[in-house]
């Protein structure tokens, strides 16, 4: 599968630098970390979160989970809750679900970032499918989320 379109003019508008990176089929985050042996920390997924206002992307590492309680205080949203995939197939035309890269802002979505990505000397991120990713250097990301909101709303994710 290529580039979302959306994504791909996106990335064009401001001169981003990317590599695509195949892997073996994946279906969570996690497995993709695995499949394409990269730690799950820089790998960056997106959640994205409803309320009666609208839809939100949260960008946080693979092995990570949004603590909903501390986002919505900082975006002043106290009835956020997972979008369902109906919901999110509609707003990421072009993505396979479970596969929406962490650039809310290419499909104009309201996009906030957790801290603990920045900092990393590269940041992978969903392709739009469930066999690539796009890799670029920290601070590629770091310019592209300049103009996001971030903070800190992730905790580890806790594995059964």
């Amino acid at each position: 599968m290529s580039i979302p379109s959306p994504l791909s003019t996106y990335f064009g508008q401001r001169g981003a630098h990317y590599e695509v990176c195949l892997h073996e089929h994946s279906h969570t985050s996690a497995q993709t970390a695995r499949s394409a042996h990269v730690p799950p920390s820089l790998l960056a997924k997106s959640v994205i979160l409803e309320d009666e206002t609208g839809c939100v992307m949260a960008v946080i590492p693979a092995d990570q989970t949004v603590m909903l309680r501390e986002l919505g205080r900082m975006l002043g949203r106290s009835e956020l809750k997972l979008a369902d995939e109906a919901r999110i197939a509609s707003l990421f035309d072009g993505c396979e679900r479970g596969a929406v890269p962490p650039v809310g802002m290419a499909w104009g979505l309201e996009t906030i970032v957790d801290d603990s990505l920045e900092g990393n000397d590269v940041v992978y991120l969903e392709g739009g499918d469930h066999e690539s990713l796009l890799r670029m250097s920290g601070e590629q990301f770091h310019e592209l989320m300049r103009g996001q909101p971030h903070g800190r709303f992730c905790k580890p994710a806790t594995t059964h």
